[in-house]
């Protein structure tokens, strides 16, 4: 398998569990009681306009249902989720038009 013992894999999940918690702590528990400077509050209004892309962007070019080769049904769906979300200004029209789209085009194009 891997070479890796039971107790090396378990000591990478609590090592990495523990860095994800001191990662998140290091801005939420000793900034969570402060006022931010008006410069940083409007940078952290676009993090979940950046999330979302970051995310999905990587099922859409490397998809791993189709071993890494472009799908046109996917590429048909980002798209009509950019124009859903860029027409409507809503997260979850955006979502629902590019799911619609997808299925659709997979049954579409087979």
């Amino acid at each position: 398998m891997s070479g890796y013992s039971d107790a090396v894999i378990w000591g990478i999940i609590v090592a990495l569990g523990i860095g994800t918690f001191a990662l998140r702590y290091s801005f939420l528990g000793f900034l969570g009681d402060r006022h931010l400077p008006e410069w940083a509050l409007r940078y952290l209004r676009y993090t979940p306009v950046a999330v979302l892309p970051g995310l999905v962007a990587p099922l859409v070019v490397w998809p791993a249902a189709t071993d890494g080769q472009l799908d046109p049904a996917r590429l048909i769906a980002a798209a009509a989720a950019l124009t859903v979300g860029i027409a409507t200004r809503n997260t979850l029209w955006a979502i629902v038009g590019g799911l619609t789209a997808l299925y659709l085009a997979l049954w579409g194009i087979g």
